[in-house]
């Protein structure tokens, strides 16, 4: 069985926008709010939606580790 490579998953990630937090998939941002926690929240809860519709994805946070962005 082959394991999917990260360019195969769909990438969530929770980022300033705005002046607040948001969630970006695809280049759209949603679900706006001004703690971090409830970004992180409705990103894992859509993370969760694409998983069950067979789509792999991984939520990524802005400034936490593992996470690089050009500035």
């Amino acid at each position: 069985m082959a394991i999917r490579g990260a360019a195969e998953r769909e990438t969530l990630t929770v980022a300033r926008h705005e002046g607040r937090w948001a969630v970006e998939h695809l280049g759209i941002f949603s679900d706006h709010t001004s703690e971090k926690e409830e970004a992180k929240a409705a990103a894992n809860k859509r993370a969760r939606a694409l998983q069950d519709q067979g789509r792999p994805c991984q939520v990524r946070v802005s400034g936490e580790h593992g996470f690089f962005a050009d500035a």
